[in-house]
């Protein structure tokens, strides 16, 4: 019986030393397995079969007795040959080498069952060194089939699986180890940081469904909010960037619906923010039809007066400073707001109004025997922006209401 020698690599309290193997067949990271076995074939003490041109007789019966050498004896005694080979190279961290030589090992076919466990776990640790982790799992999984209580198996198969984030079936095999040996530190080890990785893996996808939810709810809620003020939303094919979305005050969110909550193991459950009693901050476009001019605003506060606004885009102080502006009318307290509603009502605004005002006073109950929620009346939000008209007060004034009348009769009447 050939005697049995086991790698040591993992396991706790081990030492090992070896000779430089004789061979040297070029660096192990510049070819593949099959490669660097196909290589062996070229040299005498590894071919298994001699070369179709032959040779001289000198040359063939040179080869024939160091092919002898590898291969006569017992399947037993081959696959120890080839073991105790792989064995040194593996100790030289020639993992690619050591592999071919505990697969020739098991195809030689030995019968002996402790060999063929050995050849197996052995085999398990190059796949590991070199990350081929399916085949790691393979070999150890034969390991197991010859010998269920191998430790070596189950912590190959452990480091394995939680390289592949398989953290349950890895702690699952540091436990079957610990089971077979209570004081196998390397395997505690081993599932210490297999729980941990276990722990980041689903606080992670904790994490993920939380936050998923917390944008549904907020969606909705902002949805809702503008609803409830009576808006109409409409989407266009092809809307404007809008990188300033209408969002709820930030300053005025409870404790509950802040984002400083963490999404995993808070003390408080996340709210969405009221859908009425929060203030919404909008974008809003500042139309001057007599120009064909706009100004965008991307956060006016629900709650701020129309004029704060025009005395901030057009102080008194600053008369005939654009460049559209040549007659000089576009300045605070000349100007008049108005705003459109989705059935063409227009709505003169004072400037003391603030815009959620201006958008209550937009809103209006469908009429008696009409569709509570098609036939009702409000401002329409287009593409998520609403719209004011600004002009100056006067000619210009009264002309665009003229034309805007117009065209409301002439829609009507389709």
């Amino acid at each position: 019986m050939a005697v049995i020698e086991d790698i040591v690599d993992e396991a706790p309290n081990a030492t090992s030393s070896s000779s430089k193997p004789k061979f040297s067949y070029g660096h192990p990271g510049e070819r593949n397995i099959d490669e660097t076995l196909k290589s062996w074939d070229s040299v005498p003490l590894f071919m298994k079969d001699l070369p179709e041109d032959g040779g001289d007789s000198d040359t063939q019966a040179a080869l024939e007795a160091l092919q002898s050498l590898a291969f006569d004896g017992t399947p037993d005694e081959v696959a120890s040959n080839f073991k105790t080979q792989g064995n040194e190279y593996f100790v030289s961290k020639r993992y690619r080498e050591a592999l071919g030589f505990y697969t020739q090992a098991i195809e030689a076919s030995p019968t002996d069952t402790k060999l063929l466990e050995t050849l197996h776990v052995n085999r398990a640790a190059c796949h590991l060194e070199l990350q081929n982790y399916g085949s790691c799992l393979r070999d150890t999984s034969a390991t197991l089939g010859y010998n269920p209580r191998n430790e070596k198996a189950f912590y190959r198969a452990a480091r394995a699986l939680l390289a592949l984030d398989k953290c349950v079936e890895a702690i699952d095999c540091c436990n079957h180890g610990i089971e077979i040996d209570a004081k196998n530190q390397a395997m505690k080890n081993l599932k210490t940081k297999a729980e941990a990785r276990l722990k980041q893996i689903q606080d992670a996808e904790a994490s993920k469904q939380e936050r998923e939810r917390r944008k549904r709810e907020l969606d909705l809620a902002l949805k809702q909010a503008f609803v409830l003020r009576g808006l109409w939303l409409e989407t266009t094919p092809r809307p404007p960037d809008n990188p300033n979305p209408a969002r709820f005050d930030p300053e005025s969110l409870l404790p509950s619906s802040l984002d400083s909550i963490p999404l995993v193991g808070a003390s408080t459950k996340w709210t969405p923010p009221d859908a009425i009693r929060t203030p919404v901050i909008f974008p809003v476009f500042f139309m001057y039809p007599q120009h064909a001019q706009s100004d965008f605003v991307s956060d006016y506060h629900e709650d701020t007066p129309v004029g704060v606004y025009l005395e901030t885009m057009f102080p008194d102080s600053a008369r005939g400073s654009l460049p559209w502006d040549t007659k000089g009318e576009y300045y605070a307290s000349n100007l008049q707001v108005y705003a459109t509603t989705k059935s063409m009502r227009l709505l003169k605004i004072g400037k003391k109004l603030s815009l959620r005002q201006v958008i209550d006073q937009g809103f209006q109950d469908a009429p008696a025997g009409k569709d509570k929620v098609k036939d009702r009346d409000g401002m329409v939000m287009r593409d998520g922006i609403l719209s004011l008209v600004v002009l100056p007060k006067g000619d210009a004034e009264q002309k665009w209401i003229n034309e805007f009348k117009a065209q409301r009769d002439k829609t009507k009447a389709k």
